[in-house]
């Protein structure tokens, strides 16, 4: 997200090409994370009618690793879910509000400059300082220890808007996004109507995971109960995220390959942008 070693006694694997070209022949699938070797010759897709012609099997699926890279990466999930844990636990041990809040701050500083140390992007360390930051300092202010999630809870309704809106207005958050990342700006939406409905229904799994979220945290928020809050937005947090990533693949995978942006003709070939 490794080969397999041979067995003494056993006939040697076919050649890499050879396995590919097999895998077609009996209509093998691509696997979540699959990397296929430089070199290997996957037998070419053909594309549905009306569709731009597809690469190769191996071209036309999204990796899982690149998807879990795009949207931050294991660091990422350490950064999303530590300190609202740490949070919770302190503040069901010790009901000190104040020592509960600097905690989690503490260490999500501390993640940061682990980053900085390790000279790794600063995106997720610098939104989950802010984050924490924001939500310690509404809870000091009101008092109350489950306004600590109050900021992330509120920031997650939003991102559910802004995620709906762009799939209605005919630019899905997904595929600009990932676009760029994957090589292909924005061609999806102009040259590969088979990807704009993937990354448009890509777009609505991520809406409706902000939308479970928000049914479930905000009762329990308006309930009182902080412990119960703060292990349903851990719950919440990380293993939702990878469904909403694996049925992101999914989609993408059975979507035609990306058309790469590349001069044509002596333009851009990407085609539109976002406001253009």
């Amino acid at each position: 997200m490794t080969g397999n070693m041979g067995v003494e006694g056993t006939a040697a694997p076919p050649p890499a090409g050879a396995r590919a070209e097999q895998a077609g022949r009996d209509g093998e699938g691509v696997a979540f994370g699959d990397q296929r070797p430089a070199g290997s010759h996957s037998p070419r897709v053909p594309a549905p009618p009306g569709e731009p012609p597809t690469e190769t099997a191996a071209a036309a699926a999204t990796s899982g690793s690149e998807l879990i890279e795009a949207f931050g990466g294991v660091r990422g999930m350490v950064d999303m879910t530590v300190p609202g844990l740490v949070f919770v636990v302190v503040y069901t041990v010790t009901q000190n509000l104040t020592l509960s809040a600097a905690s989690a701050f503490g260490l999500t500083v501390l993640l940061g400059l682990v980053r900085v140390f390790r000279r790794e992007t600063l995106r997720h360390a610098f939104g989950g300082v802010l984050g924490v930051g924001i939500g310690a300092f509404v809870a000091s202010r009101s008092g109350e220890a489950q306004d600590f999630y109050l900021p992330g809870m509120i920031y997650g309704v939003v991102l559910g808007v802004v995620y709906a809106v762009s799939n209605l207005v005919r630019w899905p958050l997904i595929g600009v996004l990932l676009g760029p990342v994957l090589g292909e700006n924005f061609t999806w939406r102009t040259r590969n109507p088979g990807r704009m409905r993937a990354y448009t229904l890509a777009t609505w799994v991520w809406v409706a995971l902000f939308a479970v979220r928000a049914a479930i945290l905000f009762p329990m928020y308006w309930s009182g109960n902080v412990t119960m809050l703060g292990v349903a937005r851990v719950a919440l947090g990380v293993p939702p995220w990878l469904v909403a990533i694996y049925l992101t693949w999914l989609l993408l995978s059975r979507a035609p390959a990306p058309i790469k942006d590349e001069p044509r003709d002596g333009a851009e070939a990407g085609g539109e942008r976002p406001g253009g």
